[in-house]
């Protein structure tokens, strides 16, 4: 009979020991919104740290991904470094729980979403379209965003999750039978969030009957995914677990644990070493919490008329003069049968694009966005922006940029889209609004 660690070995899990800031620590302060939030707003950031000031805080060891083109990039990093190590040498943090922890967070937007803290192996997972393993990729990685992020995390003596990993769990068994068994017991911590983000708490769950709990679920989330897709190859192995946020996150661990694992071959326990591991957050797709939000693009360089003129050529678009800002967006939520509508937003005006076709709304566009700034490498420049209303106000701040502004996301056939046809597009959808991303505040040791 097979023990509970050898089943969530099968299954990609791996029960972490988990690092939590100690009752002196103010978690107002240390908990912080993922890195890859607000890269337009230098405002929002520097704001962060004048709020902070010299209070311990994750603030001090994550690479807000606005700075990553600054020219003290390797001065950064190292200043990240020093911050991980003090916080571990200052005795920031309690004994290490060797758990998972179930949290609830609610936010502006929504009341309470559920998720559960865990590990995953990442022998179990690989981002190429093609992969078929138990850990897939949601969303098209782009390699070139890859080595920042691996020089941040090559080395680096902790680790705190951004990523949130998606189950197709319909029963509403796994997540959330764990959530009533973890509070049965007081939570461990609860914090109001920064930037008026809402709240989590967070519960411990380090029992074998915890971990048991979670094995079985997982276990018939396996049978029910062989039945939802099939075995499309002897090799093939279950699609268990989407990667729903922190797509190139996940990449990166992937990328530095191969590279650590081909240096360290020789050494008898490197299968156990940390970095085979990534600390991750469980959420289950029908939670109610969860809503998938498009992410929308903004071009610098550029002009409403090139834009709509691309569009027409490449596509066949049909455009349409708009004069209010909310007329434009309502009309993106009006569902249109085998239509897929756009808006153009800029200084010069608003345009309603409608294109022909059925599929997710990246697909047509995308290709013809990364060959367009691909020509005009040095001129055109494009970012990726959570949010409508934020879209907007820089789309219109200054002249010569255009956001475009994508219709909703339905999440409902998440797990069979990409089981059947691989990754979408790359930012296809987001989980919620920019402010409803995880906050840093959960810790692992990683490199020692």
């Amino acid at each position: 009979m097979k023990t509970i660690k050898e089943r969530l070995d099968a299954l990609g899990t791996h029960i972490p020991d988990i690092l939590l800031p100690n009752k002196d620590i103010d978690l107002k302060s240390w908990a912080v919104i993922a890195c890859d939030q607000f890269t337009q707003d230098s405002f929002f950031w520097d704001g962060l740290a004048q709020q902070i000031g010299e209070k311990p805080s994750l603030l001090s060891m994550i690479f807000p991904e606005i700075y990553l083109e600054d020219t003290d990039k390797a001065a950064r990093i190292m200043k990240i470094r020093q911050a991980m190590k003090k916080a571990i040498t200052s005795d920031y943090f309690d004994e290490p729980v060797h758990g998972m922890i179930y949290v609830e967070r609610s936010t502006p937007h929504r009341p309470c979403r559920r998720g559960l803290v865990l590990a995953l192996d990442l022998e179990h997972y690989d981002w190429h379209p093609e992969a078929q393993h138990l850990i897939r990729a949601t969303e098209g990685t782009v390699q070139e965003r890859l080595p920042p992020r691996i020089e941040i995390r090559r080395g680096a003596p902790l680790e705190s999750p951004h990523i949130i990993v998606l189950i197709d769990d319909p029963e509403r068994q796994l997540i959330e039978g764990l959530g009533k068994r973890a509070k049965t017991k007081p939570y461990r911590y609860s914090t109001q969030l920064m930037a008026d983000a809402g709240r989590i708490t967070g519960w411990v769950l380090d029992t074998q009957k915890d971990f048991e709990y979670l094995a079985e679920h997982l276990e018939r989330l396996v049978r029910q995914a062989i039945a939802r897709d099939g075995r499309t190859s002897p090799s093939a192995e279950p699609f268990l677990y989407a990667v729903g946020d922190g797509n190139h996150s996940l990449a990166t661990a992937k990328a530095v644990w191969e590279e650590y694992k081909a240096t360290h071959y020789h050494e008898p326990d490197i299968m156990e070493h940390p970095a085979r591991y990534a600390l991750v957050e469980l959420e289950n797709l029908y939670d109610e919490g969860i809503e998938f939000e498009p992410i929308h693009r903004l071009l610098f360089g550029t002009s409403l008329k090139e834009i709509e003129q691309l569009l027409q050529k490449e596509l066949s678009a049909k455009t349409k003069i708009i004069e209010d800002i909310g007329h434009l967006t309502a009309s993106l939520t009006e569902p249109s049968a085998h239509t897929i509508q756009y808006g153009l937003v800029s200084k010069d005006g608003l345009r309603l694009i409608s294109i022909s076709g059925t599929a997710i709304a990246t697909a047509p566009i995308q290709p013809v966005l990364d060959r367009f700034i691909s020509e005009n490498q040095g001129k055109l420049t494009i970012d990726y922006i959570h949010g409508s209303r934020e879209t907007t106000n820089l789309s219109l701040a200054a002249p010569d940029r255009v956001g475009i502004l994508l219709p909703p996301v339905s999440k409902g056939d998440l797990f069979v889209t990409v089981g059947k046809s691989g990754p979408l597009p790359r930012k296809s959808f987001s989980m919620g609004e920019g402010i409803e991303k995880r906050f840093y505040l959960e810790c692992r040791r990683l490199f020692v």
